[in-house]
Protein backbone atom coordinates (compact mmCIF):
# COMPACT_ATOMS: atom_id res chain seq x y z
CA UNK A 1 0.00 0.00 0.00
CA UNK A 2 3.05 2.50 0.94
CA UNK A 3 4.61 1.59 -2.28
CA UNK A 4 1.25 2.67 -4.61
CA UNK A 5 0.82 5.73 -2.52
CA UNK A 6 4.30 7.20 -2.86
CA UNK A 7 3.90 5.72 -6.88
CA UNK A 8 0.84 7.87 -6.34
CA UNK A 9 2.75 11.19 -4.84
CA UNK A 10 4.95 10.89 -7.44
CA UNK A 11 3.29 11.03 -10.46
CA UNK A 12 1.60 14.19 -9.06
CA UNK A 13 4.33 15.61 -8.63
CA UNK A 14 5.79 15.32 -11.99
CA UNK A 15 2.20 16.05 -13.67
CA UNK A 16 2.28 19.41 -12.28
CA UNK A 17 5.64 20.71 -11.76
CA UNK A 18 6.47 23.92 -13.74
CA UNK A 19 7.56 23.75 -17.38
CA UNK A 20 10.88 25.15 -16.50
CA UNK A 21 12.17 22.04 -14.80
CA UNK A 22 11.61 20.16 -18.31
CA UNK A 23 13.04 22.92 -20.40
CA UNK A 24 16.56 22.68 -19.00
CA UNK A 25 19.38 21.49 -21.34
CA UNK A 26 22.81 20.14 -22.00
CA UNK A 27 25.56 22.94 -22.53
CA UNK A 28 26.40 20.51 -25.98
CA UNK A 29 22.79 20.94 -27.13
CA UNK A 30 22.61 24.51 -27.67
CA UNK A 31 26.07 26.03 -27.44
CA UNK A 32 29.16 24.71 -29.58
CA UNK A 33 32.86 24.21 -27.06
CA UNK A 34 34.46 24.19 -30.80
CA UNK A 35 32.81 28.20 -31.62
CA UNK A 36 34.43 30.45 -28.84
CA UNK A 37 33.69 34.04 -29.30
CA UNK A 38 35.19 37.34 -27.36
CA UNK A 39 32.97 40.09 -27.94
CA UNK A 40 32.71 43.49 -26.43
CA UNK A 41 29.52 45.24 -25.74
CA UNK A 42 27.59 47.57 -23.86
CA UNK A 43 25.19 46.19 -21.50
CA UNK A 44 21.85 46.70 -22.56
CA UNK A 45 19.82 44.40 -20.07
CA UNK A 46 20.17 41.78 -17.19
CA UNK A 47 18.14 38.91 -15.95
CA UNK A 48 18.71 37.08 -12.46
CA UNK A 49 16.46 34.32 -12.87
CA UNK A 50 16.63 30.41 -12.37
CA UNK A 51 18.27 28.24 -13.98
CA UNK A 52 20.20 30.22 -15.75
CA UNK A 53 20.99 34.31 -15.29
CA UNK A 54 20.90 36.48 -18.58
CA UNK A 55 22.67 39.51 -19.47
CA UNK A 56 21.87 41.61 -23.00
CA UNK A 57 24.83 43.40 -24.92
CA UNK A 58 24.99 45.46 -27.77
CA UNK A 59 27.79 44.63 -29.70
CA UNK A 60 29.02 47.16 -33.22
CA UNK A 61 29.80 45.01 -36.33
CA UNK A 62 32.39 45.42 -38.63
CA UNK A 63 29.97 47.48 -40.94
CA UNK A 64 29.67 50.06 -37.87
CA UNK A 65 25.42 48.45 -37.04
CA UNK A 66 24.96 47.08 -33.80
CA UNK A 67 23.93 43.57 -32.64
CA UNK A 68 22.32 42.08 -29.55
CA UNK A 69 23.97 39.17 -27.78
CA UNK A 70 22.64 36.97 -25.52
CA UNK A 71 24.72 36.02 -22.88
CA UNK A 72 23.93 32.81 -20.69
CA UNK A 73 25.57 32.14 -17.16
CA UNK A 74 25.11 29.98 -14.32
CA UNK A 75 22.39 30.11 -11.76
CA UNK A 76 22.09 33.35 -9.72
CA UNK A 77 23.49 31.18 -6.46
CA UNK A 78 26.28 30.12 -8.28
CA UNK A 79 27.11 33.33 -9.91
CA UNK A 80 27.20 34.88 -5.97
CA UNK A 81 29.33 31.98 -4.55
CA UNK A 82 31.99 33.07 -8.01
CA UNK A 83 31.58 37.10 -6.78
CA UNK A 84 28.72 38.37 -8.32
CA UNK A 85 26.22 40.22 -6.90
CA UNK A 86 23.27 41.61 -8.68
CA UNK A 87 24.83 45.09 -9.12
CA UNK A 88 27.92 43.14 -11.24
CA UNK A 89 26.63 44.51 -14.30
CA UNK A 90 24.38 47.38 -14.57
CA UNK A 91 23.05 48.89 -17.64
CA UNK A 92 26.15 51.01 -19.43
CA UNK A 93 28.65 48.95 -18.84
CA UNK A 94 31.37 48.31 -20.97
CA UNK A 95 32.28 44.30 -20.97
CA UNK A 96 34.26 41.86 -22.69
CA UNK A 97 32.87 38.55 -22.94
CA UNK A 98 34.66 35.02 -23.92
CA UNK A 99 32.32 31.99 -24.21
CA UNK A 100 31.03 29.40 -26.87
CA UNK A 101 28.67 30.39 -29.28
CA UNK A 102 25.24 29.09 -30.05
CA UNK A 103 25.27 25.90 -32.15
CA UNK A 104 22.07 27.80 -34.41
CA UNK A 105 24.41 30.74 -35.00
CA UNK A 106 22.48 33.48 -33.52
CA UNK A 107 23.87 36.13 -31.34
CA UNK A 108 23.71 33.91 -28.11
CA UNK A 109 26.61 32.13 -26.31
CA UNK A 110 27.55 30.99 -23.08
CA UNK A 111 29.42 33.61 -21.43
CA UNK A 112 32.63 31.84 -19.33
CA UNK A 113 34.27 35.00 -18.21
CA UNK A 114 33.24 38.76 -18.09
CA UNK A 115 35.56 41.64 -17.99
CA UNK A 116 33.99 44.88 -16.65
CA UNK A 117 35.32 48.15 -18.24
CA UNK A 118 37.04 48.27 -14.49
CA UNK A 119 39.78 45.61 -15.44
CA UNK A 120 37.55 43.20 -13.05
CA UNK A 121 37.60 39.46 -14.10
CA UNK A 122 34.22 37.44 -12.90
CA UNK A 123 33.80 33.51 -14.16
CA UNK A 124 30.13 33.51 -15.09
CA UNK A 125 29.67 29.77 -14.14
CA UNK A 126 28.83 28.07 -17.88
CA UNK A 127 27.96 24.85 -18.04
CA UNK A 128 30.74 23.67 -20.38
CA UNK A 129 31.78 20.37 -19.43
CA UNK A 130 35.79 21.15 -20.01
CA UNK A 131 35.93 24.35 -18.80
CA UNK A 132 38.32 25.32 -16.28
CA UNK A 133 38.60 28.73 -14.47
CA UNK A 134 41.98 30.12 -14.13
CA UNK A 135 43.74 33.10 -12.20
CA UNK A 136 44.35 35.57 -15.13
Amino acid sequence: MNAKFALFLSTLLVAFSPAQVFAHHAFAAEFDSNSPIEVEGTVIKVEWTNPHTYFFIEVETEDGRFEEWAMEMGSPNGLLRRGWSRNSLKIGDVVTVTGSRARDGKAKASAETVVLDSGERLFAGTSRPDFEEDDK
